[in-house]
């Protein structure tokens, strides 16, 4: 579902702009209370792999394909906040390094791919965890609801944002009809492929799951014909065991990213996307723009020189993943590292006189 330049004038693509710009800036600060020092480096491999499965056509009805938007699958990974920020990153780096999505519609782009989907995604999948029981299953069962409903929310979020500014005369009922219907279908693999994905990693560390966290329900004892909360347990006064690293989590993921994006992209559906087949039915694209970076060395996922074309999409996807898990790793600790000092700021700040001289003494 990138947005091309062309498809929505200056000043509503402007207005998008800010409100993306808007989000980011928010999610900046939210995401310093999600990060930390082992949830840090799987958000960038979040990223990546967000951007990996979006090379993986599927098709979806004659003539039509979709793939993964990836904001709820994001959120309830790593959280609402990091998961907007995993989704400007992909897009990003596919409009600057691919030319996939315009770069005067990125704002466009990170609004209806990136907030819209991780908000309706995430608010979905929390209320349905809050009435569902507390198991590894009501998480995947309310993954695929939220995957499911978060890609027609985006479709018909963008066609809001046509409505105020596309460039052509289509009438908007047609567009929100035919980008609905087929975003539904869409929807169904997005779902499919979220709830796989949540499932695995919450079946070998659900503790690296952000929408798994607090599983547990509190144990109910019935007395005088009423449940009640049972009484927490003392805490163990056994030291507490050192957190498991999450390398081999990692590490088990950048591989797949790097299979998918380098192998398994090559058998990906060659039919247009959702979008991109209702505008071309419905003429959304009549004033439709060269991208700015058509004529980039990765331009259409290929790498400009290689005529092998398994080779050229293999090798593009591979420097895709590592590009991607690059700059969204880079990013996610430079926001782990604001937390930290932040926290280092206000302990030192709540450092009493009294503190001090007992240190001083010591």
């Amino acid at each position: 579902m990138h947005v091309p330049d062309g498809f929505i004038n200056a000043p509503v693509s402007a207005a998008a702009g800010v409100v993306a710009a808007t989000a980011v800036a928010v999610s900046l600060r939210g995401a310093r209370r999600e990060l930390d020092q082992r949830t840090a480096p799987l958000a960038g491999l979040v990223a990546a792999f967000v951007f990996a499965v979006q090379m993986l056509n599927f098709p979806v009805a004659a003539g039509t394909s979709g793939h993964l938007l990836g904001g709820a699958l994001a959120a309830i990974l790593v959280g609402p906040w990091t998961g907007v920020l995993c989704i400007a990153v992909v897009l990003l780096m596919q409009g600057v390094l691919f030319a996939d999505g315009g770069l005067t519609a990125l704002g466009v782009n990170i609004t209806v791919m990136g907030v819209v989907t991780v908000v309706v995604a995430y608010a979905l999948f929390r209320g349905l965890v809050l009435l569902l029981p507390r198991t590894r299953a009501s998480v995947t069962v309310a993954s695929f609801v939220a995957a499911l409903v978060s890609v027609p929310a985006a479709a018909a979020a963008f066609t809001a944002i046509y409505a105020i500014g596309g460039t052509t005369d289509v009438p908007v009922p047609k567009v929100l009809t035919a980008m609905v219907g087929v975003h539904v279908l869409i929807g169904i693999g997005e779902a499919v492929i979220t709830t796989l994905t949540v499932g695995a990693v919450i079946a070998v560390r659900p503790d690296l799951v952000h929408g798994a966290r607090g599983l547990t329900a509190p144990l109910r004892l019935r007395v005088g014909g009423e449940l009640i909360d049972a009484p927490a347990p003392a805490p163990d006064p056994a030291p507490a065991a050192p957190a498991r690293s999450p390398k081999k989590l990692w590490a088990a993921g950048v591989v797949t990213a790097l299979v998918l994006a380098g192998f398994v992209s090559f058998y990906a559906s060659a039919s247009p996307d959702g979008l991109e087949k209702v505008a071309a039915d419905k003429g959304i694209d009549a004033k439709a723009e060269e991208h700015a970076t058509a004529d980039s060395p990765l331009a259409d996922y290929g790498v400009k020189g290689i005529e092998a074309p398994r080779l050229s999409g293999g090798l593009a996807g591979v420097i895709g993943v590592g590009a991607t898990l690059a700059v969204g790793t880079g990013a996610f600790w430079t926001v782990r590292r604001r937390r930290a000092h932040a926290e280092t700021g206000t302990h030192a700040e709540s450092r009493t006189p009294a503190d001090e001289t007992r240190t001083e003494a010591v």
